[in-house]
């Protein structure tokens, strides 16, 4: 049941994910906020299927974020950052500049409002992020970062990337930090299993810390979710 699951998923969301992907520039005729709503659709697409192809349900816990906000959540698959986008009204998300080479997508993500990130780090490199995390903060969004860098199996615990300590200072914004135990359903390699995928926002953490204690806290809230004994 568990490899027909992941076959029909497969079939559906990706193929079905090529046209719309086709029809983008079309919306993007209609400005940013149609381009977003689109992009939120398609996640929510994403989030059907993985809930009734796959059998991946979401369940949030935890006070949910107000106002204006810098996300800082754990990351374990590709399903939390589709999903997150739904749950949290589209904030501006921080991903790895490879995104940005894939055709059409790539172009529609930097419409959107993705800010990419360079992982050798150049001063050139933080300081275009800056510029434009900057960007989306005055423009009214929330911004969204996975602060270990890369996707982590379950119950590993790396320590934050140094951008997130500069990010934090400059958005001068209370940070959400989200755990997540996605990873059990939703493996980098292998089948997808059927699940509930738990998400638990911390309480908010304000702006004006030291970098060693935000990140303490952060490190601290996005990994209070549990691994199952002999996972």
């Amino acid at each position: 049941m568990t490899l027909i699951r992941n076959v029909a998923f497969l079939l559906v969301f990706y193929g079905l994910s090529a046209p719309i992907v086709l029809i983008v520039p079309f919306s993007a005729l209609f400005g940013r906020n149609a381009l977003i709503a689109y992009a939120v659709g398609w996640a929510r697409f994403h989030r059907w299927c993985a809930r009734y192809l796959l059998g991946v349900r979401s369940h949030y816990e935890g006070p949910r974020p107000r106002g204006q906000v810098f996300l800082a959540a754990k990351h374990q698959s590709m399903f939390e950052t589709l999903d997150l986008v739904v749950e949290l009204g589209a904030p501006a998300v921080i991903m790895r500049r490879e995104f940005a080479r894939i055709p059409i997508w790539g172009w529609a993500a930097r419409i959107y409002g993705i800010i990419l990130v360079d992982r050798a780090a150049s001063a050139a490199a933080l300081r275009a992020l800056m510029r434009e995390a900057k960007g989306a903060r005055e423009s009214g969004r929330s911004v969204m970062i996975f602060p270990e860098g890369t996707r982590v199996k379950p119950g590993d615990t790396p320590p934050l990337k140094s951008g997130f300590a500069g990010l934090y200072k400059m958005l001068d914004l209370p940070v959400v930090p989200i755990a997540t135990d996605v990873g059990r359903l939703w493996p980098k390699k292998g089948l997808k299993r059927a699940g509930v995928a738990t998400f638990r926002f911390g309480d908010p953490i304000p702006p004006g810390l030291s970098r060693a204690e935000v990140e303490k806290r952060v490190h601290a809230a996005i990994n209070v979710l549990e691994v199952p004994p002999g996972y």
